[in-house]
């Protein structure tokens, strides 16, 4: 009989894409023992590189990467300049652009910012480019550095639940964590050995995307078109191409992805007599929206894509995998710890899964506006002149910038249950700067109420900051989540229910 090795871990994480790597961070940053298995043997590929792998983050998410202290090496591995986030410290809240829905440009400089959610001027006012090596990159350093032990080449093959443990099977080796989380992807070794019921909607078009040469007696025009028989993208460098055919998900994966068939759609959806003349690497996809019911099997949870798929349109599947690993984290580790409210973990589903579906519904929302037919045509007219006005492009980019986003925690206030503002003290430190440890930070701006007193019992759990802000948007104080969210903003005496709720009961 083969003998079997095993590693004992707080937490397991099946991936080691850009959520699982976040969530290790998070974990390692609270002192979790973690390890990462991960599939692929390499984490460098073409696929993950410029143009194929560019992705857009979104404020959401590029603010969870300044709370984080991850920035600078973000804007650096991207190609921006790293000095660059201190410099936009002070940048208002507002977009550089708004992107598109579905393949209808929108114009950044008709969003109403005042009509946003609160916000201050933040290194993190806006989203960017950049692609996953750089993202990935930048995670895997800060994971390892926080003592992840990362294992790659590693394929999970096997999953039993204990009721103090669960033991993943990968290989001639099994690992054994208190807790399992699958960040594994829209195809989820996890989701499926742990039996998560997966619901949804089933695909309406094959998605292509490649890189090569194009040519033809007429250009491919540049950008976002739409047309009678589905919609391609031409990016203006980079020789990628991006496709969209409506044959109800017939194609995908189902033969190989040869020029000549790549002809054949391009012709068809561009009404162009385009050649493909060389086909570099190419891949298909479906706008298949699927979602699991729960995030959470007793001691097994799932993250990203392992949670919920849907087509690429709106650029919103990363943001939403890193919004759940910034949910989770510190909550599986209050959990690990001992410190958690006993219905903490609970938490995460109840609030990252309607965030999931809403965004499963902007997908939808987008397939049904492009799907051709008799009259898609006018259905699209009338979208792109509600798009044209200030109050839908608002719309569009609170809901594609993440700010939009709030978990209902039964205080109607405004900033309660939001990502708070990045509050800026006298001295120039911003809230940003003070959540980079991953604990929760207790902002008292008027610095005479007895607050202090109040978090001292939560020790290690809460900093306590005191101290006028350069703009306290008419606040005494603010309690903050160490995921960012506004648990209380000051003005009753719910501050000590509060504290209970999301940092469990005070040390004895």
């Amino acid at each position: 009989m083969t003998e079997i090795n095993m590693g004992t871990y707080d937490v397991v994480i099946v991936g080691g894409g850009p959520v699982g790597l976040f969530l290790a961070g998070e974990l390692g940053l609270a002192g979790c023992s973690v390890a990462v298995l991960e599939r692929a043997p390499e984490p460098h590929s073409p696929w993950r590189r410029f143009p194929l792998g560019m992705r857009g983050l979104n404020a959401g998410s590029v603010e969870a990467f300044y709370r984080r202290g991850m920035l600078p090496q973000l804007l650096a591995a991207s190609g921006g300049d790293e000095a660059s986030a201190d410099l936009d410290a002070d940048r208002a809240p507002g977009p550089r652009a708004v992107s598109h829905f579905a393949g209808i440009m929108l114009d950044a400089a008709e969003v109403e910012v005042a009509a946003l959610p609160p916000r201050l001027p933040s290194p993190a006012a806006d989203g960017m480019l950049t692609n996953l090596d750089a993202v990935e990159t930048v995670l895997a350093e800060r994971a390892v550095k926080l003592g992840a032990d990362i294992r790659r080449g590693v394929e999970v093959t096997g999953l039993t639940q204990h009721d103090d443990r669960v033991v993943v099977r990968a290989g001639e080796r099994e690992y054994a964590g208190r807790w399992v989380v699958g960040c594994d992807g829209g195809r989820s070794a996890v989701r499926k050995l742990a039996g998560f019921d997966f619901a949804g909607t089933e695909p309406q078009l094959t998605g292509y995307l490649f890189t090569g040469a194009v040519a033809g007696p007429a250009e491919l025009r540049p950008g976002f078109t739409v047309t009678r028989t589905g919609m391609y993208l031409r990016m203006p460098t980079g020789g990628y191409i991006a496709m969209m055919d409506f044959d109800g998900g017939a194609f995908d994966r189902s033969q190989p992805l040869t020029p000549e068939h790549l002809q054949t759609v391009l012709r068809r959806v561009s009404g162009l007599d385009v050649r493909v003349d060389e086909v570099e690497l190419a891949s298909s996809f479906t706008d298949r929206a699927m979602q699991t019911t729960t995030y959470r099997q007793g001691r097994v949870l799932l993250a990203g894509d392992a949670a919920h798929i849907h087509s690429p349109l709106g650029g919103q599947g990363l943001n939403l995998g890193i919004g759940d690993a910034l949910n989770l984290g510190w909550k599986l580790a209050a959990t690990v710890r001992g410190s958690a409210p006993d219905d903490l973990l609970d938490t995460y589903t109840a609030e990252r899964h309607p965030i999931g579906a809403r965004v499963l519904d902007w997908s939808r929302a987008q397939v049904a506006v492009m799907r051709p037919g008799e009259y898609a045509p006018a259905l699209q007219s009338v979208m792109r002149d509600l798009l044209a006005t200030r109050d839908a492009t608002t719309y569009v980019w609170e809901r594609t910038s993440g700010t939009a986003n709030r978990y209902d925690l039964g205080d109607e206030r405004p900033l309660a249950g939001r990502s708070a503002p990045d509050f800026r003290l006298a001295d120039g430190t911003g809230l940003g700067d003070l959540l980079q440890d991953g604990r929760g930070v207790l902002l008292d701006f008027a610095a005479g109420r007895p607050l202090r007193e109040s978090v001292t019992a939560w020790g290690d759990r809460i900093r306590y900051v005191a101290g006028p802000a350069r703009d306290d948007l008419g606040y005494d104080a603010v309690l903050v989540r160490p995921d960012g969210i506004v648990a209380w903003a000051g003005g009753d005496d719910a501050f000590d229910r509060s504290v209970r709720r999301w940092f469990g009961r005070p040390r004895d």
